[in-house]
């Protein structure tokens, strides 16, 4: 196999719209190199990682595995990955990976890796048995990484010619590959084995990476909603708009997945990104989405700041907030309603320490007395 042949595999997968994040141990340094290598890597690879201790896998995994060599820890690391690849970028690839091969002193057991692939609508996995005695490590690591090399091609859907230099006696057992239709992505959004799911019906990100995101249940979508996220747009100047919706409720039970795809369904029609989380509270989705301004009205930003929703303790209020504002989160504030009165950010004593992340949107530039609540009393919901 030439060098050119796998040069010209690696820049097909820099090639593709795909970025990946990849949890890589023992055995997978040469395909790492490789990836990193030719150019355009920084169109892939988002993020790598490699636990290659005991102690580090641990820290990934949060927990001890029952096995460190296993397909059910590659498979799990390739969850991990995807869920950290989604906080970063999209469309996204999960890649875990661990292996057993030779080293410096004889192994009881087999010679083997175990790797896995994880995309929004499909997990593949595969373990291979080397044949004892056949290779050195260095030889070894190669017909891993060449392996690897081409389960990421197949996730990012172009094509590999290379030979993975496997031999007929070495065994390729429990290869698997799964597809998840969008119930089945929303059924695991909601039990939290994903963090979240984006339906790209716009996929202008000409303005940066930053995320300007309108939070709410859109129950009905409105005119005010689509008005006050092109307000906060422009004030922020840099970064994408985007609504979110949680599928998890603070104080209510979760949506259904037929409930979720009904409120999809007003965003495919206006050709507007949705993001649909399992987050109801802001402080985890500033973990979910770091770096974003969240846009939200008077209303909500005076329960932001009060006590009372921190078990009444001001200091608590504090640092949780503090805690987003380290995310690099922010808050676009709109005028709303408030008891019944108008009221617009300064009307709101925002803490000494807080008041950089909050930014108002004045009135004249922005002001909709309306709510979903409103309509659907209206129509006799």
């Amino acid at each position: 196999m030439t060098d050119a042949c796998i040069r010209a595999v690696v820049e097909s997968i820099h090639s593709s719209p795909t970025q990946a994040v990849l949890y890589l141990s023992g055995g997978a340094s040469l395909a790492l190199g490789l990836l990193m290598s030719v150019p355009g890597a920084s169109n892939t690879v988002l993020e790598a990682v490699v636990p290659y201790s005991r102690m580090s896998m641990i820290q990934l995994l949060a927990k001890i595995p029952a096995k460190y060599c296993s397909q059910q820890t590659a498979d799990e690391m390739a969850l991990l990955a995807y869920n950290r690849a989604l906080k970063l970028s999209s469309p996204v690839l999960g890649v875990g990976f661990t292996g057993s091969l030779a080293t410096t002193r004889p192994k009881q057991g087999d010679h083997r890796f175990h790797l896995s692939t994880r995309t929004s609508d499909r997990h593949w996995a595969s373990t291979v048995t080397l044949s004892k005695g056949l290779r050195s490590r260095d030889q070894e690591e190669k017909v891993s990484s060449y392996f690897l090399l081409k389960a990421i091609a197949n996730a990012c859907k172009v094509s590999s010619t290379f030979d993975s230099e496997l031999t007929e006696s070495d065994v390729v057992a429990d290869e698997c590959e799964r597809f998840f239709d969008e119930d089945k992505e929303l059924e695991q959004l909601i039990n939290g084995q994903i963090c979240f799911k984006v339906y790209p019906f716009s996929s202008d990100k000409s303005n940066g990476d930053r995320k300007i995101i309108l939070p709410g249940s859109f129950n009905p979508l409105h005119d005010g909603h689509l008005k006050l996220l092109e307000a906060a747009t422009s004030i922020c100047g840099d970064g994408y708009p985007c609504f979110e919706l949680s599928a998890i409720n603070a104080d209510k039970p979760p949506l259904s997945i037929p409930q979720i795809k009904e409120r999809v369904m007003q965003f495919e029609k206006i050709g507007k990104m949705i993001i649909i989380s399992n987050q109801p509270y802001f402080y985890k989705k500033a973990e979910l989405f770091p770096g974003s301004a969240f846009v939200i009205g008077a209303d909500t930003a005076v329960r932001l700041i009060n006590p009372k929703y921190y078990d009444g303790s001001y200091d608590r209020m504090i640092e949780t907030l503090s805690g987003c504002k380290r995310t690099g989160c922010t808050f676009i504030v709109a005028g709303r309603k408030v008891d019944g009165t108008f009221k617009v950010l300064e009307d709101f004593d925002v803490p000494e320490v807080l008041k950089d992340m909050f930014v108002p949107i004045p009135a004249e530039r922005f002001r909709m007395d309306i709510s979903s609540t409103e309509i659907r009393r209206s129509c006799g919901l």
